[in-house]
């Protein structure tokens, strides 16, 4: 599962929690200067860093990747575009205009950074969207018997509001950023085999499984409240991650663990049933390949 690197936070949010939002009335953001290059290094893996002063760092992201992340959407809701959105990958230097402080997840308001983003795309690579609804096939994460939950999954005991407020008025505690029993607080963080999660609702959780399930999953648990857990599995590589390079080999998967679907129903007490859902959608309307500045 590919997370965007936005600095050191205790929250490590995936596209699911940090909903797509426009900034409040009054509030926009641009970068005051950005430079663009084609990354030509043919060198696996990319993100977005934070920076002090203002400044972002994008390295050796694919441009879809871009938009995926300015507009906060999962692979599933952007439709369309040509091939190179996926093959070509970009490095970016930018200073946000104002120097602006972001509060956080927890704080209601868009990130500077994926505003600021959403100019660029428009700017240099000409970006027109527009969203839909439409059907599309889905899981539905449901309990393997109502009202039994599976020994990983217990209710939160994280107040992540709470401390999404010290994050923003600098007093986080140093233990806020310690895993405890694998988990950090108000966190959704994914590697191969490893799902981790709290502080947030089921239908969060059903938004960071689409990697594993491989198409869009919709929370109808009824489970209400936040939750937590760890989740093991046995998984050679993320769904529709590309193959690592000639000679390069990828830890081998632990032969003793379940599959996903199998870890699901023992350790969380879930499955996964095939249904239809309607989904907002991202189209692209049209983009144009950017030069180098």
């Amino acid at each position: 599962m590919r997370r965007a690197i936005v600095g050191v936070c205790f929250v490590v949010a995936t596209a699911a929690v940090w909903a797509q939002q426009a900034p409040p009335s009054g509030e926009s953001y641009s970068f005051e200067v950005a430079t663009l290059k084609q990354n030509k290094s043919g060198e696996r893996g990319g993100g977005v860093r934070r920076l002090p002063g203002g400044r972002v760092t994008v390295t050796n992201m694919p441009a879809r990747a871009l938009i995926t992340f300015a507009y906060q959407l999962g692979q599933y809701q952007l439709v369309g575009g040509p091939a190179w959105l996926a093959d070509d990958r970009f490095d970016i230097t930018a200073k946000i205009e104002g120097n602006p402080e972001w509060e956080g997840p927890g704080s209601g308001k868009p990130d500077p950074i994926n505003v600021s983003m959403r100019k660029l795309l428009a700017e240099r690579f000409r970006l027109k969207l527009h969203t839909e609804s439409r059907d599309l096939d889905a899981y539905a994460l449901v309990m393997v018997k109502p009202g039994v939950t599976g020994p990983a999954l217990k209710p939160s005991p994280t107040d992540c509001k709470a401390l999404a407020e010290q994050l923003r008025q600098g007093k986080l505690p140093p233990t806020a950023s310690q895993p405890v029993n694998g988990v950090m607080a108000c966190s959704i963080m994914g590697s191969i085999g490893r799902l981790a999660f709290d502080g947030f609702p089921m239908s969060q959780a059903a938004g960071m499984m689409v990697g594993q399930a491989g198409r869009p999953v919709v929370d109808r648990t009824g489970l209400t409240g936040n939750w937590q857990f760890l989740m093991t599995f046995a998984q050679e590589r993320p769904v529709g991650a590309p193959a690592p390079p000639p000679g390069e080999q990828l830890p081998a998967p632990d032969p003793n663990a379940p599959s996903f679907f199998t870890a699901l129903q023992e350790q969380l007490g879930l499955k996964l049933e095939s249904t239809k859902a309607p989904f907002d959608v991202t189209v692209i309307d049209s983009v144009e390949h950017p030069t180098d500045d």
